[in-house]
């Protein structure tokens, strides 16, 4: 195992991490993208079953954020890893593409939070993210965001997850890092100097979930979370299909055809 990153060590990886590996393909924004701007942008992000790029525009929304992420076992979800096929298709219609990562999930025994895994799980997770962001079509400059998909508190913060992201750096360097939690978890990444800079100054590559965030907003926060598919709510339906939906906060939110 790799010793555990200090603290102290964490704003050295801020100033100096930069992306090392090797780019996929860069795909030169068409004639159909949209202007970048965040007045009443709308994201789905999928919580049940992959919405078609039609139907994403026909619903009136603006783009979706996709999982470069392997499917874990025992799970049935058609959307990840998220294809070329479905991302040209996007694109092809003017749609926002935005990357994201969970394998893991509270409560799986074989699989548990990613974050779990400290700083080795990490350096294996971005590898996997960056290998599927590529195939997929997803240029070298966009962020991607990872999961922290439960309400952790500081003590697990500072011990187990702030390493998954330190490994994650190691990997993508901070600037393509990002962050999904709660109101406290991006602030903590944030503070702790492991995701990076949205070009749109003042925020960051953090996705904020309205669950656990109590009522609070973090300001440098580039997307929010606002309906989330529970047991009990079944979020927004599109043709029958429960659906996420992430407000859109900065000019910059990691979209794919925005050169950087």
């Amino acid at each position: 195992m790799t010793p555990p990153v200090t603290r102290r060590e964490i704003l050295k990886y801020a100033l100096a991490a930069t992306p090392v590996l090797a780019a996929g393909p860069t795909v030169a924004a068409t004639a159909t993208a949209p202007t970048a701007s965040a007045d009443g942008l709308r994201l789905l992000d999928f919580a049940t079953v992959l919405v078609q790029p039609e139907q994403i525009k026909s619903a009136g929304y603006d783009g979706a954020l996709v999982y470069v992420s392997e499917l874990r076992p025992g799970a049935t979800f058609d959307f990840k890893p998220v294809t070329r096929e479905f991302t040209d298709g996007l694109r092809a219609l003017g749609l926002h593409v935005v990357s994201c990562y969970q394998y893991g999930k509270p409560g799986w025994p074989q699989s548990p939070s990613d974050f779990t895994r400290g700083y080795d799980g990490g350096v294996a997770d971005a590898t996997t993210a960056l290998r599927l962001h590529n195939a997929a079509g997803g240029p070298n400059q966009a962020p991607i965001f990872f999961s922290v998909d439960e309400d952790i508190d500081s003590d697990t913060w500072e011990t187990t997850a702030v390493q998954w992201f330190l490994g994650i750096n190691s990997v993508l360097g901070v600037q393509r890092t990002g962050i999904y939690g709660g109101a406290r978890q991006c602030r903590w990444a944030i503070s702790d100097g492991v995701i990076g800079h949205s070009t749109s100054p003042g925020y960051r590559w953090a996705w904020q979930t309205r669950a656990w965030s109590q009522g609070e907003r973090v300001a440098a926060a580039v997307l929010y979370q606002r309906v989330i598919v529970t047991a009990s709510d079944p979020g927004v339906l599109i043709d029958g299909t429960s659906v996420d939906v992430d407000d859109v906060l900065a000019a910059d939110f990691g979209q794919w055809d925005l050169v950087r």
